[in-house]
């Protein structure tokens, strides 16, 4: 008797694996987003899918046909592609030819400053398609990921503008937390872990200046930007734009603020150790005077030759400690006498 053949398991579709993509979706107006793999996004893309439509694609750049997959499928610019290999990580938003190139930075508070590196994701937006494309995890791309369903994003450059804000919302973290930290410091640096103190503060400031080497030079492109938009980008976007960009300076403005308290800081950390040290060798060379009389008259009286003073004196010992102790006396007066001149 024949076996029934049973129907053969679907094998996996390795597709996404091999174009580097993470995440494909296609949002309209009238229904939720619809999650894409990389043939389907590639089959939308050879067809007209609406003027109110548009598609987000996420790729992992690790992936060597990554880029390829993207140009052979997408207008993508090429000029894209070699921002990304340009390896310049400072964030910026700026028109490249009709589009709208982005490059931020997943912003992370680590007081110990276990790591140099941040995660870089580069943005590629026109009105119908959107791109973005890392090297390593972005912590703000799979939290929005999270929160797709709920954001009911109508326009590409609506990402976009989630994906600033975002940045922007972890820079205020990061500045709230280091100035909760310096703030510690300050209650703590008449303590004596004025050392451990002066250590964590350099950290800090390190970490702060990284910081600000990737974002410092956002807000001049956005204005760059708003200045000569891109003829398909809406006023209310260049509205938000603007509003983003003045709060990202005044963020920016408080980090710079909090740097110079750090810096005031870790000036009056190093003065007061410094007094602390010149206290300590004034201490030593008190000590120091106050034995030398002392150290003289017992060279002198310990020298085996003839003709010693006070040798046959029953009373020689007691007027050399007289003697000794008027020298001390008169050279300590002389030496606490100095400073307070």
């Amino acid at each position: 008797m024949a076996q029934p053949v049973l129907p053969l398991a679907p094998l996996p579709d390795f597709n996404n694996e091999v174009a580097g993509l993470i995440h494909g979706y296609l949002f309209t107006p009238t229904a939720p987003p619809q999650r894409l793999d990389a043939r389907e996004a590639a089959q939308i893309a050879r067809t007209p899918y609406g003027e109110e439509c548009f598609l987000w694609l996420h790729i992992n750049l690790n992936h060597a046909r990554a880029e390829r997959w993207v140009q052979d499928h997408f207008a993508v610019d090429r000029d894209f592609f070699d921002e990304i290999h340009s390896g310049s990580p400072r964030t910026r938003l700026a028109q490249q030819n009709n589009a709208l190139l982005a490059v931020l930075n997943d912003v992370t508070f680590s007081r110990e400053e276990r790591s140099a590196q941040n995660a870089t994701l580069w943005i590629w937006c026109q009105s119908h398609l959107i791109v973005s494309a890392r090297f390593r995890a972005v912590e703000m791309i799979e939290r929005m990921h999270q929160k797709l369903p709920a954001l009911e994003f109508r326009e590409s450059e609506e990402v976009l503008l989630w994906l600033l804000g975002e940045q922007e919302a972890q820079l205020e973290q990061v500045v709230r937390r280091t100035s909760q930290a310096v703030d510690s410091i300050e209650e703590r640096l008449l303590s004596p872990a004025i050392k451990a103190n002066r250590s964590e503060l350099g950290r800090l400031r390190r970490m702060l200046l990284r910081i600000q080497r990737l974002l410092a030079p956002e807000p001049a492109a956005l204005f760059r930007l708003l200045h000569r938009p891109p003829a398909w980008l809406k006023r209310e976007p260049l509205n938000d734009l603007r509003a983003f960009t003045e709060e990202f300076s005044v963020v920016l403005n408080d980090l710079a603020s909090l740097m110079e308290r750090i810096r005031l800081l870790q000036e009056e950390i190093a003065a007061r150790l410094m007094e602390q040290s010149n206290r300590t060798l004034f201490l030593l060379t008190v000590i120091t005077v106050l034995a030398l009389p002392i150290n003289i008259v017992a060279g002198f009286f310990g020298m085996n030759v003839g003709g010693i003073p006070l040798a046959n004196n029953p009373h020689g010992f007691l007027l050399l400690v007289l003697l000794v102790l008027a020298f001390t006396l008169v050279a300590g007066w002389l030496t606490l006498r100095a400073p307070r001149e």
